[in-house]
C-alpha cells in the first residue's frame, strides 16, 4: 500500500484535489494523506469549501496562517518537513500554483521525497506573478508533472524535462465541476437575490496586480460602473480586495453602484451555480477561465497574460487587460453581440483523476 500526502493549502487546491483524494481513499492500493497548510484559513475561504466539496476533515492541519510570500513559503516549509518526517510518504502531491504548492514540493524533494505536481507546466511567461515562479520551481523538483493542456507539454519540452516524466491527462479542476453540476443545481442563491438566469453578470477579482495598486484598482471600478449601467453585477468580494477598497477610499463609489451586488466570499456550490447561468464572467482568476470554458460562459481576462491559452485558443475567454475602456467595450460587444462559441478542451471530461491515479498506481 502506498502512502501519499496530498497538500492543500488554498481555495484552488481544495477544488484540484478533491477528486484525486476521493478516488485514493477508494482504493487498496493506497493510504492517502491530506495535509491543510493553512494558507487560507478563514472558514469562507476554506471550510466551505471542504463542505461544498465533500472533503473529510485534514489528516493534519499546519495552521500557517498569513504572511508575506517568503515567510508564508518557509512557514510551510518547516512544519511540513516535521509531519514528512513522522509519515514518511512514498509520494507528495501538489496541485496548482500557491506558495503551499511550492513549498511542500520542495520540503518533500530535500527530503528525497518523490513529487508529483498536478497541473504541471502551465506558464505566463510573466516573472512578476508570483505563481510563475511557484509554477517553474515546483515543475523543476516533480518527478511527475500531470499536465492539463497541450502548451504545457511543450513548455516542459522547451525547459529540457524528460518526456517520460510529462504525462498529459487533462484538467482535474473540471472533474468537480462535472461532479458537482447537479449539485450546484439547487442552490438557492440566484432566488435570494431576486435574480433570473442570463441576467447577470458575475466578477471575481483578487490578483495584487489588480488590487494592491490604487491606479489600477479604480480604472477597473470605472469600468464596472459603466458596465453596471447595462446589467445588475455581482461581486464576491475577496478579503484583500475589501481592504484595499477601504484603504484606497473606493468605499463610497462602490456603494454608489446600485447595480453592484457585493457578496461575501461565496462557497464552491453557490458559486458554480452563478457562474453556469450568469451572462458573462470578469474575472483575473486562472481557475475561472477554465471552468467558464468547459461551461461555453463568455469570460473577460482581466489581466495581459495568462498561463491557460487553451482557454483562448478553444474556449469562451478573451483577454482585456486593464485598460477601462477596452473592458468596457469588450463586456458591450458580449452584450450587445452574438454570444461566443468554444470547445470542451481535449481530456477536459471528467476522467482527469482516474488518469492522474492510474499513473500513481503504477509509477
Amino acid at each position: 500500500m502506498k502512502r501519499i500526502v496530498n497538500i492543500v493549502g488554498a481555495r484552488p487546491n481544495f477544488i484540484k484535489i478533491a477528486p484525486i483524494h476521493a478516488l485514493m481513499r477508494r482504493m487498496d492500493e493506497f493510504d492517502p494523506q491530506l495535509i491543510h497548510t493553512g494558507q487560507h484559513y478563514d472558514d469562507r475561504m476554506s471550510k466551505t469549501f471542504f463542505d461544498d466539496l465533500g472533503l473529510p476533515r485534514p489528516d493534519l492541519y499546519l495552521g500557517v496562517g498569513p504572511g508575506s510570500h517568503a515567510r508564508q513559503t518557509a512557514a510551510v516549509m518547516v512544519e511540513l518537513e516535521k509531519a514528512l518526517l513522522e509519515l514518511q510518504p512514498d509520494r507528495v502531491v501538489v496541485v496548482g500554483d500557491v506558495n503551499s504548492t511550492l513549498a511542500a514540493a520542495l520540503a518533500a524533494a530535500k527530503l528525497n521525497i518523490p513529487v508529483a505536481h498536478v497541473e504541471a507546466g502551465l506558464r505566463s511567461n510573466d516573472r512578476t506573478m508570483p505563481e510563475e515562479i511557484n509554477r517553474i520551481l515546483t515543475d523543476a523538483v516533480s518527478d511527475l508533472l500531470f499536465v492539463s493542456e497541450r502548451s504545457g507539454m511543450r513548455n516542459l519540452a522547451r525547459e529540457g524535462v524528460d518526456a517520460a516524466r510529462i504525462h498529459l491527462v487533462g484538467n482535474v479542476m473540471i472533474d468537480s465541476l462535472i461532479g458537482h453540476l447537479k449539485k450546484a443545481d439547487g442552490s438557492n442563491i440566484l432566488s435570494r437575490l431576486s435574480l433570473d438566469a442570463g441576467a447577470f453578470a458575475l466578477m471575481t477579482l483578487h490578483r495584487p496586480a489588480n488590487v494592491d495598486d490604487p491606479q489600477v484598482l479604480e480604472g477597473i471600478l470605472d469600468a464596472i460602473a459603466a458596465i453596471t449601467e447595462r446589467i445588475p453585477m455581482i461581486f464576491p468580494i475577496h478579503p484583500r480586495t475589501r481592504k484595499n477598497l477601504t484603504r484606497f477610499g473606493c468605499s463610497a463609489r462602490i456603494d454608489s453602484m446600485s447595480n453592484l451586488i457585493l457578496l461575501e466570499p461565496l462557497g464552491y456550490l453557490d458559486f458554480l451555480h452563478l457562474m453556469a447561468r450568469t451572462r458573462l464572467v470578469l474575472t483575473d482568476s486562472g481557475g475561472i477561465q477554465e471552468e467558464t470554458t468547459y461551461l461555453g460562459i463568455p469570460c473577460l481576462t482581466l489581466r495581459e497574460n495568462t498561463e491557460r491559452p487553451v482557454t483562448l485558443e478553444l474556449g469562451t475567454n478573451q483577454l482585456v487587460g486593464l485598460d477601462p475602456d477596452r473592458i468596457l467595450n469588450a463586456a458591450i460587444n458580449l452584450l450587445d453581440g452574438e454570444p461566443l462559441t468554444g470547445r470542451v478542451p481535449e481530456k477536459w471530461d471528467g476522467n482527469t483523476a482516474q488518469r492522474i491515479v492510474k499513473i500513481l498506481a503504477d509509477s
